[in-house]
C-alpha cells in the first residue's frame, strides 16, 4: 500500500507536520526575443503558518516557463540578485559554450550575464537552472529550475494536447529536507518531504480526455519509479530531447535526477473519479538512490538515508481530481510522432571510454566521492577535445556500488546498447542525460556540430548534485581543426588509401607534386610530420596508436585533410 504524503510524521521537524492537500502550482509564462530574468531572494510557505527562505527566478520559487520556438532568436538579461555567485544553464539546449551556462560563465551578485542564442533543438521539454560548481545544489534545492518547452514545426503538425496549464502541465518532482527551523537543507540524504512545483501534497484538477504531463526530475539525488494508481497504463510521447517515433505504452517509468519525459494520461472515463500518481520505489532494485538501499550492497551506510519514509516506500506524488471535458478535447493520440533516425554507430570517428569508480573504494564508498576516469573536477583541466563535426561512441561504464545519472553538455544522444543489448522503446529517443547502474555499460552515440570554442569548455557530469557538487565532472572542449587545414579544390585529386588502415598509409596525388604530408590527432597535437616532393607516397604508422587521425596534405597548388582510422 503507497503512503499518502498526509499520513507522514516527519521526524526531523520540530514535532509533527499534518499536511491537507494543496492546489498545485502552474509557473507563469514568458516568451517572446528579449526575455529578463532577475534571480531573487524570496520566501514560500511549504509547511502552513512556516516561512522557508527560498531563491526564485522572477518570483519567490522556482522560474517561469519559457516557450521557445525552433528557429526564434533569443535574448537573455540573467540579473543576479541573490547576494551569491551563481550560474543559469539551460539543461539540454543545444548553444554555444559561451552561452551555456556552465562553471565558467559566474554571474558574480548584483550584475547581469547576458547570452543570446538561436533555438536550434527539436520540440521538448528542456529546463534552467544553476551550475555553479560546489554550490549547484543549495541554488536548486533552495528553488532555482525551471522549464523551456520547445515547439517546432513536426510536433505542432500532431494532434496532441498543448494548452499550457489545461491540458498540458509542467510537474517538476522534488524532494527536500527542512531544518528544525523549517530552512531547506543541502548536501544531504535526509530529503523526506516530497513536492511537485514547490507544492507539498499537491492536488490538480483536470478534465475528463488525454492530459499530457511534462515530467522533470529536478531533485538533488532522488529516482522515482513512476505509475498510477491500480496500475492503470499510460503514454510516454517524448523523452529529454524530442518526440519519441510512437506512443509507448507503460505502467512505470524509471525517471532519475536530470530527465525529463512527456506522459499523456487518458482520464476519459474517470470523470468524478480521483487517481493518484505514485513512486513505486518499493519495486527499486538495490543501487539506486530511492530504493530501499542505495548501494548494491545491502548493508552499505549512507550517512542520513535511514531512516527516510521515501527510501524503498511507494508513496503519492500528485493526486488527479477529473472533471468535465474541455471543447475540442483530444481523445485519441497519433500512431506515429516524429522521425526518429539514431546515428548510425559505423559512422562514427572515435569511441572514448569513461570510468565511474569511488575515490575510496570498500564498504564505506557511497559517504565518500566519486570520479570519472580517476580524476575529479578541476576547472583548470581539460579532460577531452573533440574534434568539430566529429561522430563519437561515449562508453560509460559504471564500477561504484551506486547508480549514477550521466548528463552531457552540447549534444542529444542516442543510447546504443545497455551491457550489449538495444534500450527499450521510451529510451530510443533523443536524450541527454543516462542512467547507468552498478557495474553497466552504456555506449551512446552523438554528433558534436555547429558550435567550437578553444577557451570555454563543455561539462559532463553526474546529475546527482551531491556528486556533481563533489567533483564526479569533467569538461570537454570542441575545436575547430588546426589553422590550415581547410580543404579546397585540390582535394578531388588527392587519394589516400587503405582506410581504415593498420600499418601503411599510401597517398597518391595524381598529376600534383606533394610537398609534405602532417599528421594530428583529434586534441589538434602535430603527431607526424615529413617531406616528400613527389606525387606518391607510403609512409609507415606502424607506431601510432589505433584512432582517428587528421592527415594534411601539402602540395604545390593546395591542401586536402582527410580523417584516417588507424586499427
Amino acid at each position: 500500500m503507497y503512503m499518502k504524503l498526509s499520513t507522514l510524521i516527519i521526524s526531523m521537524l520540530a514535532g509533527a507536520i499534518a499536511y491537507g492537500q494543496n492546489p498545485l502550482f502552474i509557473p507563469d509564462t514568458l516568451s517572446g526575443s528579449n526575455i529578463n530574468l532577475t534571480i531573487q531572494n524570496g520566501t514560500h510557505q511549504f509547511f502552513t503558518g512556516q516561512v522557508t527562505n527560498t531563491y526564485g527566478v522572477n518570483g519567490n520559487i522556482l522560474a517561469p516557463t519559457l516557450l521557445l520556438n525552433q528557429g526564434d532568436s533569443v535574448y537573455f538579461t540573467v540579473n543576479n540578485q541573490i547576494g551569491d555567485t551563481t550560474t543559469m544553464h539551460w539543461h539540454g539546449l543545444h548553444v554555444s559554450p559561451e552561452n551555456d551556462g556552465g562553471p565558467h560563465s559566474i554571474i558574480p551578485p548584483n550584475t547581469s550575464w547576458s547570452p543570446k542564442f538561436g533555438v536550434l533543438d527539436k520540440a521538448a521539454t528542456y529546463w534552467y537552472h544553476p551550475h555553479l560548481h560546489g554550490i549547484t545544489d543549495e541554488h536548486v534545492s533552495k528553488g532555482l529550475a525551471g522549464f523551456i518547452l520547445v515547439r517546432d514545426a513536426e510536433e505542432q503538425a500532431l494532434a496532441l494536447p498543448r494548452t499550457y496549464g489545461i491540458d498540458d502541465f509542467p510537474l517538476a518532482l522534488q524532494t527536500k529536507a527542512f531544518d528544525t527551523n523549517y530552512q531547506i537543507l543541502s548536501h544531504t540524504n535526509s530529503d523526506s518531504i516530497m513536492m511537485v512545483n514547490a507544492t507539498v501534497d499537491p492536488m490538480l484538477d483536470v478534465p475528463a480526455q488525454m492530459v499530457r504531463f511534462r515530467v522533470l526530475n529536478g531533485s538533488s539525488q532522488r529516482a522515482f519509479y513512476i505509475g498510477l494508481t491500480g496500475n492503470q497504463p499510460f503514454q510516454q510521447i517524448a523523452s529529454d530531447g524530442g518526440l519519441l517515433a510512437a506512443p509507448v505504452t507503460l505502467t512505470r517509468l524509471l525517471l532519475t535526477p536530470g530527465e525529463r519525459a512527456e506522459i499523456v494520461i487518458d482520464f476519459s472515463s474517470l470523470n468524478g473519479q480521483s487517481i493518484d500518481l505514485i513512486s513505486y520505489a518499493s519495486e527499486f532494485l538495490n543501487g539506486i538512490y530511492g530504493s530501499a538501499a542505495p548501494g548494491m550492497n545491502a548493508s552499505m551506510p549512507l550517512t542520513g538515508y535511514n531512516p527516510n519514509p521515501l527510501n524503498g516506500a511507494d508513496f503519492t506524488i500528485l493526486q488527479y481530481n477529473v472533471g468535465a471535458p474541455t471543447t475540442n478535447a483530444i481523445t485519441t493520440l497519433p500512431s506515429t510522432l516524429a522521425a526518429v533516425v539514431p546515428i548510425d554507430e559505423n559512422t562514427a570517428d572515435k569511441t572514448r571510454t569513461f570510468t565511474f569508480t569511488p575515490m575510496s573504494p570498500g564498504f564505506n564508498q557511497l559517504n565518500g566521492h566519486f570520479l570519472i576516469n580517476g580524476n575529479s573536477f578541476d576547472h583548470m583541466v581539460i579532460t577531452d577535445t573533440v574534434l568539430l563535426g566529429a561522430t563519437e561512441i561515449w562508453e560509460v561504464t559504471n564500477q561504484s556500488a551506486i547508480s549514477h545519472p550521466f548528463h552531457v553538455h552540447d549534444v542529444q544522444f542516442y543510447i546504443l546498447t545497455r551491457d550489449g543489448v538495444a534500450p527499450p522503446a521510451n529510451e530510443a529517443g533523443r536524450k541527454d542525460v543516462v542512467l547507468v547502474k552498478p557495474q553497466e555499460t552504456v555506449r551512446f552515440i552523438a554528433k558534436f556540430e555547429d558550435f567550437a570554442d578553444e577557451n570555454i569548455p563543455y561539462m559532463f557530469h553526474c546529475h546527482l548534485l551531491t556528486h556533481e557538487d563533489n567533483g564526479m565532472m569533467g569538461q570537454f572542449i570542441v575545436i575547430d581543426p588546426p589553422l590550415g587545414l581547410e580543404e579546397n579544390l585540390i582535394s578531388n585529386k588527392i587519394k589516400l588509401y587503405p582506410n581504415p588502415t593498420k600499418n601503411r598509409l599510401n597517398i597518391n596525388a595524381g598529376t600534383e607534386n606533394i610537398k609534405s604530408v602532417l599528421i594530428y590527432n583529434l586534441t589538434g597535437e602535430l603527431i607526424l610530420k615529413t617531406k616528400v616532393n613527389k606525387n606518391k607516397t607510403s609512409l609507415n604508422i606502424s607506431n601510432l596508436a589505433n584512432g582517428v587521425y587528421l592527415v594534411k596534405i601539402n602540395t604545390v597548388n593546395g591542401t586536402k585533410t582527410e580523417k584516417i582510422i588507424i586499427q
